[in-house]
């Protein structure tokens, strides 16, 4: 008994110490409940102070953000499972806006919008968020695009120039190749290359990130698949919101690219960041809005459509030094049908952009690959984009290619054609053959400038058609491997003197000795 009263006496001592130190705490949280849930977005009762796109905390570890802020009720986008979700859960705010985790752990990594793995690698720890929804930077922290960015394919390296920071939308019909150009550009900008080459573009590496937007996931592992096998994932990011993950994350995909690539410009760095693609973007966010209950205009999608994709692509631009120096370059694409570029999401982006590529089908199926439409396809920042000696060589291309077609479609009615029309059709056939390029095999912006010298400098002429090919595969290995200081001094110089032209002379006729010879 007397230890029982020992022990009894310890306690209450315990207890009274205890309830001497209890020091109350009370903390405020806003919480809510749940009216409705419909197909990944609910109703929420309860939160009449929730912010636009603040992050809200639903039940079994489930989050969403508050997209419509009405009198009685908000309407909330689910990311994740919404179907664990019932009416009357309780509903969290977290005070905290939308946000996407940033490192350059992400690096080489394949990643969903919430920035979690899902390439099996295991999970990266971020220790900074960057905002989802950004204002774009304004017009005193900018600086006009003139750094080439180098896709490695002559057709728009040398007629459609693309620059670091600028806009640039690839628009054509389903299996156009569309994807296939955006892949070639992420391949030529491994470091690999840029350090044996001395990229034209700059000394620095480009970091990539490529958003897969409603796109099957076999076609998502392929594309993971080509920049690994080519060593261009290491500077890569995917983040892969495909067919099967719901509307939300197809939504907030391109927003979580574009957090990315602020953090990488924010350092000084250049970015390119692919949106593959902004149709099914706009379709998601459609689905989104008509849940919501929001009112619907053309092709019944939201009145904001515009103003969903004008303000994401703003956020590309090229930064100036006082403000790091970096860039981000956005390569949009859009898919059409029947090639028509007139319709509703086409024009909008069309507006919005600093140009665009036209990839035309009938152009593919007759076997010109890329199967860029020149006469359609525009860069509005044109030469200054360009070196001077891709500037140089290239001057009359377009031209040459646009009265190339206008003749080569007048000679059909006519068997009777005179000499200087016939040597021009012959020389544009050449020039419309030697543009064509096969998928993952981007060239140095010196090899460009010396096979396109070649060609507007007439001495392809003499070369069939059919061996234009050949011709220019032999002779960019034969100035590899015997001219290799021509190429170096084109890098370098960035401009064509009469000394660098005279070695490319003296190169092309010992070349074709040679090739003639075979």
């Amino acid at each position: 008994m007397i230890m029982n009263d020992d022990l009894t006496r310890d306690i209450a001592r315990d207890l009274a110490k205890r309830i001497e130190d209890f020091k109350p705490r009370a903390s405020a949280r806003r919480v809510g409940y749940i009216l409705s849930v419909n197909d990944g977005v609910v109703r929420v009762k309860g939160l009449p102070q929730a912010a636009y796109l603040e992050l809200l905390e639903f039940p079994h570890g489930v989050f969403g953000f508050a997209m419509n802020l009405e009198e009685d009720a908000i309407g909330a986008i689910v990311l994740g499972n919404y179907l664990v979700l019932s009416e009357g859960d309780e509903v969290r705010s977290t005070g905290k806006l939308l946000s996407m985790p940033v490192s350059e752990d992400f690096l080489g990594r394949v990643i969903n919008p919430l920035g979690i793995p899902v390439d099996g690698k295991g999970d990266v720890k971020a220790k900074q968020y960057y905002p989802m929804e950004k204002i774009a930077p304004g017009v005193t922290s900018r600086q006009p695009v003139t750094t080439p960015l180098q896709t490695g394919i002559k057709a728009i390296d040398a007629m459609i120039p693309i620059g670091r920071g600028q806009r640039e939308l690839i628009i054509g019909d389903r299996n156009t190749g569309k994807t296939s150009i955006v892949i070639d550009t992420i391949i030529n900008q491994k470091p690999a290359r840029n350090a044996s080459h001395s990229d034209a573009g700059g000394d620095e590496d480009v970091i990539c990130i490529y958003v897969a937007i409603g796109q099957k996931t076999s076609r998502i592992a392929h594309v993971a698949a080509e920049l690994s096998h080519h060593k261009a994932l290491n500077h890569t990011i995917i983040i892969a919101a495909s067919a099967s993950d719901p509307a939300s994350y197809q939504y907030v995909a391109p927003y979580a690219g574009c957090a990315l690539g602020e953090y990488f410009m924010d350092k000084g760095k250049d970015v390119l960041i692919v949106f593959d693609d902004l149709s099914k973007h706009a379709w998601a966010y459609r689905q989104l809005s008509l849940v919501l209950r929001r009112p619907s205009g053309r092709e019944a999608y939201p009145g904001d459509v515009f103003y969903l994709h004008s303000r994401l692509l703003e956020r590309a631009c090229r930064l100036d030094e006082k403000h790091g120096g970096g860039s981000m370059t956005a390569l949009p694409i859009i898919e059409t049908q029947a090639n028509d570029i007139s319709a509703y999401i086409p024009t909008n982006v069309i507006s919005i952009t600093d140009g665009q590529l036209f990839l035309e089908s009938d152009l593919f199926n007759a076997g010109q690959r890329p199967a860029i439409n020149v006469g359609v396809s525009v860069s509005r920042v044109g030469g200054a984009a360009q070196i001077k000696a891709m500037k140089k060589v290239s001057g009359s291309l377009k031209l040459d290619l646009a009265q190339y077609r206008e003749l080569a479609a007048f000679a059909q009615f006519s068997t009777d054609v005179d000499e200087t029309t016939k040597k021009q059709i012959d020389r544009g056939a050449r020039m419309l053959q030697l543009l064509k390029q096969g998928r993952y095999t981007p060239l140095p912006v010196a090899s460009q400038v010396a096979i396109i010298w070649a060609g507007s400098n007439g001495h392809l002429d003499d070369v069939a058609v059919n061996r234009v090919d050949a011709f220019e595969k032999e002779f960019l290995e034969f100035l590899d491997r015997s001219h290799k200081k021509t190429l170096a001094a084109i890098t370098k110089e960035k401009i064509l003197t009469p000394d660098i032209e005279a070695q490319l002379t003296r190169a092309v006729g010992e070349f074709k000795k040679m090739f003639k010879a075979e």
